[in-house]
């Protein structure tokens, strides 16, 4: 007796695009990344000497300023929700939405590097005390998360603008921006204070 199969099912509608999907994953290993990066500060600093933390002649991050780059960052996060919106209902009603976000999250790398000189140019570098390492490695690896998501974003923008974009890559560039966007605080507010 031979089975027969009948006609092949209609191709079911993926529920998560391959490209959420692939950057979720990715995600996922990089929430852990930063989450031993934190860890181990938080370790390290609980466990110094009273004054040997920061040294007397290192100045203090200046956690003032940085408080503008975050709500820059933050703001371009809100905006890409808003943009997310708007390409569901009219893909290119979210051109300039898309490019208000990147230039919001350009705004905090560059801000962020500006940073990075006056520390440098004030004694704080990764060899002068713990407190520089882990300062540029947990903030330098969030700032080439950044710029790696950017690049993404602007892939994003320009295909939307070509009207070549399709949802699933805006998804996973979203995906990747919003990771950036919602670990940054956490980053901010354990090490800047």
């Amino acid at each position: 007796m031979e089975a027969t199969l009948g006609p092949l099912p209609a191709r079911r509608r993926e529920v998560v695009p391959n490209s959420v999907l692939g950057m979720l994953l990715f995600v996922a290993a990089e929430v852990m990344f930063f989450a031993g990066l934190i860890s181990a500060f938080t370790i390290t600093r609980a466990g110094a000497k009273p004054g040997t933390w920061r040294l007397p002649s290192e100045p203090v991050l200046p956690a003032a300023a940085t408080a503008f780059n975050t709500a820059a960052l933050v703001a371009s996060g809100l905006l890409l929700v808003w943009a997310n919106r708007q390409y569901r209902r009219n893909p290119a009603s979210a051109t300039r939405t898309v490019l208000l976000a990147w230039m919001l999250g350009a705004i905090f790398v560059v801000l962020q590097g500006r940073e990075w000189i006056g520390l440098l140019s004030q004694g704080l570098t990764i060899r002068s005390s713990t407190l520089g390492s882990f300062f540029y490695v947990i903030v330098g690896a969030h700032g080439l998360h950044a710029v790696g998501a950017l690049i993404g974003l602007g892939v994003a923008w320009w295909r939307l603008r070509n009207g070549t974009l399709s949802p699933g890559f805006l998804l996973g560039a979203q995906t990747f921006w919003y990771f950036v966007v919602g670990v940054w605080p956490v980053i901010y507010g354990r090490v800047y204070f």
